[in-house]
């Protein structure tokens, strides 16, 4: 197989990003100032319906800032998905209280509502679906059980820039909703993450919180972190964030080409009233799916990911006792192709022409 392997992710960085960058560095402006406040701005009128971002120097950070300020401590449970990153239970522990896993939709790979409603005690205090892949959780039915019994609902975006429920961005749902700008993301800033907040009182808590306590100069108010942005990473953000409408619609374009014509394997749907935005293009492969994988990249030179092979509540760091059947199939057959914006029509055909005969030749 003498052609180039086709990587699983291929972030995009442009002559735009480095004149950004280059700028910033002529300023003498290198630490979160106007570019960040820029950036802030710009991202909620164009993801989030305007609501008021603050923005950080991961997703983690965004995560685990938005759970303090939205009150979330120790002696409280918060719902969260087994299947994603640990960053997401992680986040959750990291604020003193208690992550509790619960199942997913076979479909959305998103957090099941009946499986979230199972979970409730009198010590839940939040909801946390992940918007998993680019696909929204039912944020309709998660909301309707967090007004039931009286809880927040918070929404994990990292993997979901643009992505719609219902009409409206994910985003726009919960008390507060984390965006992640890492490298492999649908767009990035280098590294950072963007906290979208349902209340002026929720994002002045968080830029605190990312300031060592303080918005004004040496007059701390509460004990804080070091958790800002560069004016560095904003600019670089600034450039994404105006090309991300045209990568999604590549990505959509990708993704129905795939739909439309891989065989053997299990595509996934989109829930009516949905906006995938495509993060990933994971599919199901239901006998032998590392094999599977390691034969799209020995035999043809398609690479492809495996997220996640191990479910938060498996892990040493965040186990508990929980039984998840669902999310303990998704973790056996997942695997995702190559869906990023900078494959050529080539390339999209040389990954369908692999997935078919690879299934094939397996079936």
């Amino acid at each position: 197989m003498n052609q180039p392997t086709i990587p699983a992710a291929s972030p995009i960085i442009g002559d735009e990003e480095r004149e950004a960058v280059d700028r910033v560095l002529r300023s003498g402006m290198i630490a979160q100032g106007p570019e960040v406040a820029a950036f802030e701005r710009e991202f909620a009128d164009a993801l989030v319906g305007g609501r008021t971002n603050v923005a950080v120097n991961s997703g983690t950070s965004g995560l685990h800032l938005g759970l303090l300020a939205a009150g979330i401590g120790p002696g409280d449970e918060v719902l969260v998905p087994s299947f994603t990153f640990a960053a997401t239970g992680n986040s959750v522990a990291l604020t003193g209280a208690t992550p509790v896993f619960v199942d997913i939709d076979p479909d959305t790979f998103c957090m099941s509502a009946a499986s979230a409603e199972a979970a409730i005690t009198e010590r839940t205090a939040g909801i946390m679906p992940v918007h998993l892949y680019g696909h929204p959780a039912d944020v309709t039915a998660l909301g309707a059980l967090a007004d039931k019994h009286g809880i927040q609902l918070f929404e994990d975006a990292a993997q979901a820039h643009g992505a719609q429920w219902q009409g409206k961005p994910v985003g726009s749902f919960g008390s507060f909703a984390m965006f992640s700008l890492y490298p492999t993301k649908n767009m990035t800033s280098g590294e950072g993450g963007m906290v979208a907040c349902a209340t002026d009182e929720i994002a002045r808590k968080v830029r605190l919180l990312r300031n060592q306590g303080m918005e004004r100069r040496y007059e701390n108010e509460l004990v804080g972190f070091n958790a800002r942005m560069t004016d560095i990473h904003a600019a670089i953000g600034r450039v994404q964030l105006t090309k991300l409408p045209a990568w999604t619609a590549r990505r959509q374009a990708i993704a129905a080409r795939l739909d439309a014509e891989l065989t053997g394997v299990t595509v996934p749907p989109v829930a009516e009233g949905a906006v995938h935005v495509y993060h990933q293009y994971t599919i199901r492969v239901a006998n032998d799916r590392d094999g599977f994988a390691e034969a799209l990249l020995k035999e043809h030179g398609v690479g492809s990911g495996v997220y996640y092979p191990i479910p938060n509540h498996e892990l040493p760091s965040l186990k508990s006792s929980a039984e998840l059947p669902v999310t303990a199939r998704a973790a056996q057959e997942v695997l995702s192709l190559p869906v990023h914006p900078a494959l050529s029509d080539a390339d999209v055909d040389r990954v369908i022409a692999a997935v078919n005969a690879v299934a094939q030749a397996g079936a």
